[in-house]
């Protein structure tokens, strides 16, 4: 298997999981971070992390159209992008607040967030490209592109829990550290962008025109939905539902090294069995996951660990088979891949953000109030169903739209 060779693909998965890490974790981490250290409240992050997604709703469409215009600029900007993106983590985990929390709290994470869409719509229509010279074809590219991305995010899960028990300031160390594997990476696929992709650029209307794309991209924001509003949760369901704190970190490894280890596995099945065949068992897997996580309760983080690796194992068919899907189409009907991937991405992040804002305040109504040892029990039982019971109504409405829509996997 050709690694440092001309595909390269080694260098490609270092660089999804660099940018990956600079994603999800930062909604398990910094609402409460900035909660527990800082005394903002949960209203006011949810209110700062919807309005920074409503500004993605403009920016991430925007970038997709840079992205198939840079030319022979791309490298440079990806650059930039990647020294705005360590900025930023350094400034939101490795610097206390120069002014008001929650507006240094919004500064930082406009700069992540800016960062992290440009990167990832950039990488992900870079794929497009590789997956022509690659034998396995778009499967394959996600395959190391998914697993790189998955292993980042459990680095990046588990590294400041792992760094407490070394070092005093451990958000510190782990914004100093992410900023040199950013480097790092950057430095691996500087040949990677040399390449134009701006053949041909399709205009957003002409995307949106195709069915295929409008199903694809509406079953990727109902599937997203379930995962957004179990890890917006996750912390809080760990440390006060389960009465387990100290567990978080090692379970959230679980979680993301299951979805690693899975992710190759699925690409193996969808070349056997249809990518749609595959990623409807994947979801069955993640219902029955929400199902007994109903049922958890004080000192149950044995049987959540066993959840943990089913519900992560599904998710490494989430991020591999369905991006893979819509990168084969978007080479039919857009082969720059720069503007539909800007709209793949705002489905995505999207969904964070409106659990966010969704969840946190109904969570304080509730009484739940996470600088507290304990919770009421009302609390504790909405927590519940937040975590569990909606994610679960939620995955059953992503099976009936796969069931009932029609994919062309040719």
């Amino acid at each position: 298997m050709k690694i440092w060779g001309p595909e390269k693909l080694l260098a490609f998965s270092l660089f999804g999981g660099v940018v990956s890490a600079a994603g999800l974790p930062i909604y398990i981490y910094a609402p409460p971070y900035y909660a527990q250290n800082f005394g903002l409240t949960l209203t006011a992050i949810a209110a700062v992390l919807f309005w920074l997604r409503l500004f993605d709703a403009v920016q991430d469409p925007l970038f997709g159209w840079i992205s198939e215009n840079l030319g022979s600029f791309r490298p440079f900007a990806v650059v930039i992008a990647a020294f705005v993106m360590s900025i930023s983590m350094i400034g939101l985990f490795g610097v206390n607040p120069l002014f008001s929390p929650l507006w240094w709290f919004a500064l930082n994470l406009i700069g992540l967030f800016s960062s992290f869409s440009f990167l990832t719509i950039n990488f992900y229509a870079q794929g497009i490209q590789k997956a022509k010279s690659t034998t396995g074809g778009h499967f394959r590219v996600a395959a190391w592109r998914e697993t790189g991305a998955l292993l980042g995010i459990c680095i990046a899960a588990v590294a400041p829990a792992i760094l407490a028990n070394f070092v005093t300031f451990p958000y510190v160390w782990f914004a100093v550290g992410f900023a040199g594997c950013v480097a790092l990476a950057a430095a691996g696929m500087h040949d990677q962008w040399l390449g134009d992709i701006s053949t041909d650029p399709t205009p957003f209307k002409e995307i949106l025109k195709d069915a295929q794309t409008r199903r694809l991209l509406l079953l990727a924001l109902v599937n997203a939905m379930p995962v957004a509003v179990s890890s917006t949760l996750f912390l809080f369901f760990v440390i006060f539902r389960l009465d387990a704190p100290g567990w978080e970190g090692p379970l959230l490894v679980l979680f993301f090294l299951s979805g690693a280890f899975a992710a190759p596995l699925w690409t193996k099945a969808s070349e056997q069995f249809g990518g749609k065949k595959t990623l409807l068992s994947a979801m069955v897997l993640a219902v029955c996951s929400f199902c007994f996580a109903l049922f958890l309760s004080q000192g149950d983080q044995i049987w959540f660990a066993l959840i943990c690796i089913a519900s992560g194992a599904s998710i490494g068919a989430d991020l591999t088979i369905l991006p893979a899907l819509f990168a084969a189409h978007l080479a039919k009907i857009a082969p720059s891949g720069g503007q539909g991937f800007g709209l793949w991405s705002f489905v995505n992040k999207s969904t964070l953000a409106f659990a966010a804002i969704i969840l946190f305040p109904l969570l304080e109504v509730a009484g739940f109030d996470p600088t507290l040892e304990s919770q009421p029990q009302q609390a504790l039982t909405t927590l519940t169903i937040f975590y569990a019971a909606l994610p679960l109504t939620l995955k059953l409405l992503a099976v009936c739209l796969l069931v009932l829509i029609r994919i062309d996997e040719d």
